[in-house]
């Protein structure tokens, strides 16, 4: 795992100033503390720095082809690197070491772009082919390791792993983009491809970027794979059980290869805990897991990894952490360079500080709500789009909407009882219902909580635009596929991912996905949604087909997630903190919000009236990223428009 940095002159293939470059580089050192390297040559610069986890002693990178006419700087694993080795190395090509960096140096020489579709694993890379005045850059299918990007107005175009890298180059604006905004306060993060300023952009999940040099403008991203959501051929529920444990041990077994310590996360929820079942199979080792606990039994999950951990015999490091560990807020605003409110980052962080006392690498259980419709809010859309399936629209939006406006908001009241939310859901089709369902902020609450210059510069944007983007390009109109492709496009890259890329990295530790292996994936997306979601259970595949390997209790109980108390957090030690976050002059100053809803927030959820956790902490982390990451807070220029 490692940091990779660049910078590419486009116009006239100047020199590359040596300190920018050493200083890109040195921001993401926390990711690769093993070792770091630059390369230069006319109008072309890389930086790299790498943790070493396969080939210890050799793959240096910058990594070169024979006659040093390809340059390569790569993050990430390549898992089916020793086939495609062998495979060049009959096409004629001659490699220095044993190392997945390596291969693509020659894959790229064989196939050119569609290199890419050769290789199964996690990376983000960019490399220089001198002979063919071109610059290549790719990002694996899901979205596991990230790649930003930006064009200057002197034609240098920048790269790096992460934000900050970017950040360190005076050329690049600060300006915040209005859009991206609106999405943060909207999603609780920035979704693929915008970032935070107006002058940056990520390179999106399975897309390539192909530059030439010379070029006036900027290529548009090109995508090489998207989730085909392509039924299977039929089958009984057993015979795909059986599949599913073949596919995923298949998963977690291209996972493993690593010439350092490897473990797993073990949560004690299904995900972690099947990964966990299939690696202890794989060796005569036992397998290492980390868990972590909470001090409260209320937010504490850790019982159930240690019944997993005795099952499989596993080597098991548990540490407890404190509730209250809210200590971190700024550090993860530092972390992240754009504003990101999952505070699942909190225990996170803890989990990947413990594991790396013990591995170098970790196997996590990412990806198998996604995969699977796990999570409960698909139960909660499926139920609503069953109501709309039998109301014609001219009567349900009228009706619903009404409903929606006059019912009063009862955030203290049982789920069953909180039916603004979903009257207001049931007004809208599929996209808007779950858009309005997953919103940290609904439509009602954005609209007060943004001053009106403010909402001038959106020019009418709303940021239920990205997921109608993603849905009008999904290959599937089954209703649960196309918002678990939605998902996969948004939350899972944007919020999920993101999360733990910086996490680990912040440790300088690998974190590997197995349930997000692209051919897993692929499988998966096509079996039946009735066989995701059976009635009120989620999952039911995974867990079916699970249930000689795990305990009843691991599969079926309800799932908890990383929960942290927030909103006593905010009523008691934290409750000075919120106020001079919300109300004091960082965000004031940027014109971007409603000061006196923002007062109206902070004192009905101190007082008890109303919850405004998600809103709040929101907030709160936007603050934080304009304390921590922007020298000095903008005025946002287009909010007095």
């Amino acid at each position: 795992m490692c940091g990779i940095v660049g910078i590419f002159d486009m116009r006239q293939m100047r020199d590359i100033d040596l300190q920018q470059l050493t200083r890109m580089n040195e921001t993401q050192h926390h990711r690769g503390p093993t070792e770091g390297g630059v390369h230069r040559e006319a109008g072309i610069g890389f930086g790299h720095r790498r943790l070493s986890i396969i080939d210890l002693s050799s793959g240096q990178q910058p990594l070169f082809n024979e006659d040093h006419s390809v340059v390569l700087v790569f993050n990430g694993e390549i898992y089916n690197f020793v086939a495609l080795m062998d495979e060049l190395t009959g096409l004629g090509h001659t490699f220095r070491t044993r190392c997945d960096t390596e291969v693509i140096v020659h894959a790229w020489e064989e196939w050119g772009e569609a290199c890419v579709q050769r290789f199964r694993g996690m990376f983000a890379f960019a490399l220089w082919d001198r002979n063919k005045q071109t610059m290549f850059l790719a990002r694996d299918r899901l979205g596991i390791k990230p790649m930003y990007c930006a064009l200057l107005d002197d034609g240098m175009f920048l790269f790096g792993s992460e934000l900050k890298a970017l950040m360190s180059i005076p050329g690049l604006s600060r300006e915040l983009d209005p859009h991206a905004v609106e999405d943060y306060f909207a999603y609780g993060y920035v979704p693929e491809p915008r970032t935070i300023f107006k002058g940056a952009f990520k390179l999106q999940p399975g897309y390539m970027l192909t530059l030439k040099a010379g070029a006036a403008t900027l290529p548009a991203q090109k995508q090489y794979w998207d989730v085909p959501f392509k039924p299977h051929a039929p089958m009984s529920a057993e015979e795909a059980e059986q599949e599913l444990i073949v596919k995923l041990r298949d998963a977690v077994q291209s996972h493993t290869v690593a010439d350092v310590p490897l473990g797993a996360f073990l949560s004690g929820g299904v995900d972690s805990s099947a990964v966990v079942a299939m690696m202890a199979g794989m060796s005569d080792e036992p397998v290492s897991t980390c868990s972590i606990g909470f001090d409260d039994q209320a937010y504490d999950e850790s019982e159930y990894a240690a019944e997993v951990a005795r099952q499989y015999k596993t080597t098991h490091y548990r540490e407890v952490v404190d509730k209250d560990d809210y200590g971190l807020i700024d550090t993860l605003a530092r972390l992240y360079d754009e504003p990101y409110a999952d505070s699942s980052a909190i225990p996170t962080y803890r989990v990947c500080e413990l594991a790396r006392k013990r591995v170098t690498v970790a196997l996590s259980g990412d990806g198998g709500d996604e995969n699977f419709a796990g999570y409960r809010r698909y139960r909660y859309a499926m139920a609503e789009q069953r109501v709309r399936s039998v109301l014609p629209s001219s009567l349900r939006k009228p009706v619903f909407g009404f409903l929606g406006n006059v019912y009063p908001k009862a955030d203290w009241a049982p789920r069953m009882f909180r039916a603004k939310t979903t009257f207001e859901a049931l007004a809208r089709d599929l996209v808007e219902g779950y858009f309005h369902g997953v919103s940290v902020m609904p439509d009602r609450v954005r609209a007060q909580l943004f001053s009106d210059g403010f909402k001038r510069s959106l020019q009418g944007y709303s940021a239920i635009e990205v997921m109608r983007g993603h849905a009008a390009n999904s290959p599937t109109d089954d209703p649960l596929s196309l918002i678990q492709y939605v998902d996969m496009k948004t939350w899972l890259p944007g919020d999920i991912l993101t999360k733990v890329d910086r996490a680990s990295m912040a440790h300088a530790l690998e974190v590997r996905v197995p349930l997000l292996d692209h051919e897993f994936v692929e499988w998966a997306s096509g079996v039946p949604s009735s066989l995701k979601l059976r009635g009120q259970e989620g999952k039911y595949l995974l867990k079916k087909s699970l249930e000689p390997h795990l305990s009843h209790d691991v599969l079926y109980r309800d799932k908890m997630g990383f929960s942290i108390p927030l909103a006593s957090w905010f009523r008691g030690p934290l409750r000075e903190r919120v106020k001079q976050a919300l109300l004091g002059p960082t965000l004031a100053g940027t014109g971007i919000f409603n000061m006196r809803f923002l007062q109206d927030m902070v004192e009905q959820h101190q007082s008890g009236r109303r919850d405004y956790t998600a809103p709040i902490y929101t907030v709160m982390m936007f603050e934080a990223f304009l304390r921590n990451c922007l020298e000095e807070a903008p005025a946002h220029s287009l909010a007095a428009a």
